[in-house]
């Protein structure tokens, strides 16, 4: 039987432009004039997708590149120095991974797939060329950055401020957030994290994530079938993660 027909490699690599990508509206050329897009694609390397657990840089390596999200996710985690990895954040599609590698000109982490993933990796010296061409793109990049130095205080404020509950609720709450601003439901969606990447990136034994969801499905706030979560009450759910209670 003759092999299929596969796509010329011009015609595949349309496909990945940023001008037809279905994130760009969110990723960094959200503030570029339809004229300016084409320089950013111009700088960007399209990657082969890796399959679940693959790495995409290892903590140590020397910060060349940062990497956009176009589809699956993907987990950072840190050695510590003590034989103990801390799962340190996820990425979901049209997600910038590598900001924060920029000051130390070192990865802090080992980044790898949770699932089949594509990334865009944007070579930085060459993104950073661009931005004093096109001010628009430096201010997405500020905004990229800024939003990663919140998002670490909010980690900060939810490991040390909030109960077990608190926490698991926070954590839904977010990724409802994420999920919606990228069109998707916000109240139904599939966890591409383990139950034990969510106790260790909230600071909890995956029993006790086991436990709260169990819990918080007797309370209906939530149904969860395998990693197919769906919310039932937003509203008590954000009041929990608020540390208001619930029910």
């Amino acid at each position: 039987m003759p092999a299929p027909a596969t796509a010329p490699r011009s015609a595949r690599l349309h496909e990945t432009r940023c001008q037809t990508c279905s994130l760009s509206s969110l990723c960094l050329p959200l503030a570029l004039e339809l004229s300016d897009v084409d320089q950013f694609d111009a700088i960007i390397r399209r990657r082969a997708p890796l399959k679940k657990g693959e790495t995409l840089f290892r903590q140590g390596e020397a910060f060349t590149s940062v990497f956009a999200v176009r589809s699956g996710s993907l987990k950072q985690l840190a050695s510590e120095g003590n034989g103990e990895d801390q799962l340190t954040n996820f990425y979901l599609p049209s997600e910038l991974v590598g900001l924060d590698a920029i000051d130390d000109e070192l990865y802090p982490g080992t980044v790898t797939a949770l699932e089949t993933t594509t990334v865009c990796e944007i070579p930085f010296d060459r993104l950073d060329h661009l931005s004093e061409q096109l001010p628009e793109l430096r201010t997405q990049l500020f905004r990229s950055m800024s939003k990663e130095m919140r998002d670490d205080r909010r980690m900060m404020r939810l490991l040390s401020r909030k109960t077990a509950d608190e926490r698991l609720a926070s954590f839904l709450i977010g990724l409802s957030n994420r999920f919606r601003r990228r069109g998707y439901s916000a109240y139904s969606f599939r966890l591409s994290m383990s139950r034990a990447d969510i106790g260790n990136y909230l600071g909890l034994a995956v029993e006790t994530v086991s436990r709260i969801l169990g819990r918080f499905q007797q309370q209906q706030l939530v149904s969860v079938a395998g990693r197919e979560v769906n919310i039932l009450d937003l509203s008590a759910l954000e009041s929990l993660a608020e540390g208001d209670g619930c029910l």
